[in-house]
């Protein structure tokens, strides 16, 4: 407890000091041209809005945050920026986070995915699965190198990062062990899930339209918005959740996360639920609001219940 509480209180130092506190490893998440990808004169564009905002990705990658080698739990948690599909909220919801990870013990790692545009994906609603996918396979060929425990790699997103980390923890394979590329022979469930007021089902009652409409199009086809409303693809199999929302967020409506909290509970799934009274959509680490910015915390000594932190160097 007192580990925690220490740093929690230091992770507004880390976040002063972000402009020198680089990220140990950047590196494309493939060798080569991207699954799914197609020739295009687009290129990925960066804007400020008081916050980074990426937008047109073409060349997936991660950037890793890891912890001082001491103080290393050996988890790791690869983090989706939300932005609707349309776009990432790429420090906001990125590596502002990865930075109060690491400052924690955990390994902080940031996904920059492909979005699913027809202007340079074959079929994109499939384009930023794929990518998160290949993001835990190539965390967990890393694992070693990086201080990480393979099996304690969890996925976590913001609105519709969050839909995208649902969509991981309930679509996932083992690997194929066949493969020429030896990260793709990992396997890309995650070990746990934490979703951040996410857009959760496609189906009108609860729906979050702009989100929808990005990833499968307009009118989108009945079969792909069941698959990829996340409530009705929990199984047996999907990992432990986390999940925060605000009651009054009238982007996403909370609904969605209720919907998730319920299907795991039908299936036995270990899931902890914040509903947090005030907050709105995308409050992010909510470093002005104590109340609503308590969730760090909370998120902490979850993951410690998963595992007991165990430091993999002496």
């Amino acid at each position: 407890m007192t580990r925690v509480r220490t740093a929690m209180a230091v992770v507004l130092l880390v976040l002063l000091t972000a402009p020198v506190y680089a990220q140990d490893h950047r590196m494309p998440l493939y060798p080569g041209v991207p699954p799914n990808a197609k020739a295009t004169t687009v290129t990925e564009t960066t804007e400020d809005r008081g916050f980074k905002w990426v937008t047109r990705v073409q060349v997936p990658a991660i950037d890793v945050y890891l912890p001082t080698k001491r103080y290393a739990t050996g988890q790791a948690v690869i983090i989706c920026p939300g932005g609707g599909y349309s776009g990432l909220a790429y420090d906001y919801e990125g590596t502002d986070v990865a930075r109060l990870l690491s400052a924690t013990g955990i390994a902080g790692i940031v996904l920059k995915y492909r979005l699913p545009s027809p202007d340079s994906s074959v079929e994109p609603h499939r384009t930023p699965l794929l990518d998160a996918q290949r993001a835990m396979r190539l965390v967990r060929a890393r694992a070693a190198d990086w201080q990480i425990d393979p099996a304690r790699i969890g996925i976590m997103g913001f609105s519709a990062g969050g839909h995208l980390a649902a969509t991981l923890g309930t679509q996932f394979d083992a690997g194929d062990p066949a493969a020429v590329d030896p990260v793709d022979r990992e396997r890309s469930r995650p070990d746990f899930m934490v979703l951040m007021y996410p857009v959760i089902s496609l189906v009108d009652a609860a729906v979050h339209t702009g989100s929808r409409r990005m990833l499968l199009g307009d009118p989108p086809d009945p079969a792909l918005v069941a698959r990829y409303s996340a409530e009705l693809q929990v199984k047996h199999d999907t990992p432990p959740t986390f999940i925060v929302h605000a009651d009054n967020d009238t982007g996403v409506p909370v609904e969605n996360a209720l919907l998730m909290y319920r299907a795991l509970r039908q299936h036995k799934i270990p899931a902890e639920l914040h509903v947090l009274s005030a907050g709105g959509h995308g409050f992010g680490l909510a470093l002005n609001n104590p109340h609503v910015g308590s969730w760090p915390r909370a998120l902490v000594l979850w993951l410690q219940t998963l595992n007991a932190p165990r430091p993999l160097t002496k």
